[in-house]
């Protein structure tokens, strides 16, 4: 049996962080990744000859600043790019947004344009406190012996500090902001369909609901707590893809000393009188490890690698329900030419945005109806990005690539089919959708990639092909994520934490989960060593 101090399930980008950390503390950590490349979703790849693009996760904000620091991803090769604005929303009467200025807002309502600052400023506010509570283990209500009551409360204390700090109409429109569906929200502040629509897309990305769907406010948050070079709410792209922001991570880890093992799947967590002692691979090898973090969605290590046995009853039954599905259908599409839009035909830098087909919040709330219905949207939205525009390494000279981002499709399809069997028909409509704002687009494919569902959970573990790791709801957020009594990244069995995006503070490449578990890891090595 081989050995190291610590065993990672999982090369994405949270694994490959928390090795980091562990690894620079001298731990001698092992990454065991089941694909061919680490990096998990946000990885880039050749998807069609001579066309490479960021084949999942396909743009950056959350990424930390603190991670991208300490890490010195700049050093190892990262460069992102903002974007020229937030999104572009072309409708087909031959009008479009083109960003959230009120020049361009007023195009549509001066209500609206004289609004977008005080909405601005406001949801700015909430996201600064959000942004403080990221990088905080979340106290582990209803966990813990009687000895870890004192640093719960402390723990509880340091936030309840931070939250006490906001003004009370900054508390009301936090709790407004968790609890409120994204369309409440936004009707409160504005008249007109484009911008709702602008700001709304934010509210279902990666989120299999409707615009109007109570708790869909917490999803527009947690979309616009980022940031891009020092700039609040901003997104941009990463030279090379996203690829090249775990590649910058896996080549910081090895500085440290950190093995990467790919094509190298974990069969189980191996477990003895209630403490992980190490994993098994597909392949039969046995690693003995003092600790084993999972990066998996928890519902994957536990129905999948944990024996049954070695869980309570309750906390078993509880990750069979762990409610996974963004509603996610994901397209990397090669282009002979740029697209060019009915209502802005020439090329420019609205190709250097997230191009968001779905005109209206009404719109967007008939996508969801429709795929609860008939399994996908007739009319689904789309978001398009060109990232060639401004990355010229992802296609041949004059080629571009696309990347296609689509909801809603229903997770698990109804009557027993299989998303093997609709994958090309859905195919086709996101690139028909396409094709009503952008005419001749068809014509400009050359060759495409399609992940359904159920590729994104074949291909990179994506439950019900769920981007987020877990449903960011209320009873699966903070303290809760992904269970109530196991919110602070360890698990029912010694020796065996998660830092994936299943805890808190959920999805998107941040790396604040693997930041967060190690931090928790360390602090209770140092505790162990004392006695």
């Amino acid at each position: 049996m081989k050995r190291t101090d610590v065993a990672i399930i999982g090369g994405g980008h949270n694994g490959l962080v928390c090795a980091f950390y562990l690894a620079r503390a001298g731990h001698h950590v092992t990454i065991f990744e089941r694909r061919h490349i680490p990096g998990g979703a946000a990885v880039t790849e050749e998807f069609y000859p001579g066309f490479r693009n960021s084949i999942a996760s396909y743009s950056v904000s959350l990424l930390h600043p603190k991670v991208i620091a300490e890490m010195e991803l700049k050093r190892h090769g990262l460069a992102i790019v903002e974007r020229y604005a937030s999104n572009f929303v072309p409708s087909e009467d031959g009008r479009y947004l083109l960003g959230t200025s009120p020049e361009e807002i007023g195009k549509f309502s001066a209500r609206d344009a004289a609004a977008i600052g005080p909405y601005t400023e406001e949801l700015q506010i909430i996201a600064d406190a959000v942004r403080a509570l990221m990088l905080q283990t979340p106290p582990n209500i209803g966990g813990g012996s009687w000895r870890d009551a004192l640093p719960e409360l402390l723990r509880s204390a340091v936030i309840g500090k931070r939250l006490s700090s906001l003004s009370l109409p900054a508390k009301r429109d936090m709790l407004a902001l968790f609890a409120q569906s994204g369309g409440d929200w936004l009707d409160r502040w504005f008249e007109s369909d484009p911008i709702k629509a602008l700001l709304g897309f934010d509210a279902v990305v990666g989120n299999y609901a409707s615009p109007y769907t109570p708790g869909s406010a917490y999803v527009l948050l947690h979309h616009v707590v980022g940031e891009v070079n020092g700039k609040k709410g901003v997104w941009g792209h990463a030279m090379g893809g996203m690829g090249s922001i775990t590649k910058a991570m896996a080549a910081a880890c090895r500085e440290h000393g950190v093995n990467i093992r790919t094509e190298d799947p974990v069969r189980e967590v191996l477990v003895k009188s209630g403490r992980a002692v190490g994993i098994a691979t597909e392949a039969g090898a046995e690693h003995q490890a003092r600790i084993v973090v999972s990066n998996l969605n928890p519902k994957l290590l536990f129905t999948k690698l944990v024996r049954p046995g070695a869980l309570p009853d309750d906390f078993r039954v509880r990750m069979e329900r762990y409610r996974c599905g963004s509603g996610t259908f994901r397209m990397n599409v090669a282009l002979a030419d740029l697209p060019r839009f009915a209502c802005k035909p020439e090329p420019g830098p609205h190709l250097h945005t997230g191009i968001i087909m779905a005109p209206t919040l009404a719109y967007m709330e008939r996508a969801y109806t429709d795929a609860r219905t008939h399994g996908w949207s007739k009319e689904p939205i789309v978001e398009m990005l060109m990232p060639s525009y401004v990355d010229k390494s992802l296609a041949p000279e004059g080629r571009h690539v696309a990347s296609l981002f689509c909801q809603h499709v229903a997770p698990e399809l109804l009557d027993g089919r299989s998303w093997d069997d609709c994958r090309d028909e859905v195919a086709e409509l996101m690139l028909n959708t396409v094709e009503r704002f952008a005419p001749g687009f068809r014509q400009l494919v050359l060759g495409m990639q399609a992940f359904s569902p159920l590729d994104l959970e074949r291909t990179f573990g994506l439950v019900g092909g769920d981007i987020m790791h877990g449903r960011l709801e209320l009873d699966q957020m903070f303290s809760a994520r992904p269970v109530l009594g196991h919110g602070n990244y360890r698990t029912p069995i010694r020796g065996l934490y998660m830092c994936g995006s299943g805890t808190h503070p959920g999805g998107g490449v941040s790396g604040i989960p693997g930041h967060n578990a190690a931090r928790e890891i360390l602090g209770d090595q140092r505790i162990w060593f004392r006695h």
